[in-house]
C-alpha cells in the first residue's frame, strides 16, 4: 500500500479524497460556530442565575416570603431550564462535530487502505445531521423560553 502511495495514481486518488472532504471540513467549521454561540448564551444564563442568588441573598433580612422574591424564584426556575436546554444543545453539536470527524477519518482510510466504507460513512453522516436537528431544535425552544422570561 505505502508503494502505492508514492505512484501518480495515489497522488490523484488522495487529491479526489481531499476535494470530497471539503463539504465535511466547512460542515465542522459551522458546528464550531454554533458551539460558540451556545456557550455565550450558556454563560450569560449563569451570569444572570448568580445575579438572581445575590439578590436574594441580600434581601433574605426582609420579609421571609415576599412577591419579589418568589418572582426571582420563578426567573431563576426559567434559567435553569434554559441552561438545561443549551447544555444538551451543546451535547448534541459536540456529538455533530465527532460524527463528522469520523466521516471524514472513515473516508480517508477508505481511500488509503480501499475497504468499502461507503454504508459506515452513509450511517455516519445521518447520526451526524440528527444530531445537529436535535442540537437546533434545542436551541431554538432555549430562544423560545427567552422570549419568554
Amino acid at each position: 500500500m505505502i508503494q502505492q502511495l508514492a505512484s501518480g495514481d495515489s497522488v490523484n486518488t488522495v487529491s479526489h479524497f481531499i476535494q470530497l472532504s471539503v463539504a465535511p471540513v466547512f460542515l465542522l467549521a459551522g458546528v464550531s460556530g454554533l458551539l460558540g454561540v451556545l456557550v455565550n448564551r450558556l454563560n450569560r444564563i449563569k451570569d444572570k442565575v448568580e445575579a438572581l442568588e445575590n439578590f436574594l441573598a441580600t434581601h433574605r433580612s426582609e420579609s421571609p416570603i415576599d412577591r419579589r422574591s418568589e418572582d426571582v424564584r420563578g426567573k431563576q426556575q426559567n434559567l435553569r431550564h434554559r441552561a438545561r436546554n443549551v447544555n444538551l444543545a451543546i451535547l448534541f453539536c459536540t456529538l455533530t462535530g465527532l460524527l463528522v470527524a469520523l466521516v471524514i477519518m472513515v473516508m480517508f482510510l477508505n481511500t488509503m487502505f480501499s475497504f468499502s466504507g461507503g454504508l459506515l460513512i452513509a450511517i455516519l453522516f445521518v447520526l451526524a445531521m440528527l444530531c445537529l436537528i436535535v442540537s437546533l431544535f434545542l436551541f431554538l425552544r432555549e430562544i423560545f423560553m427567552a422570549g419568554d422570561s
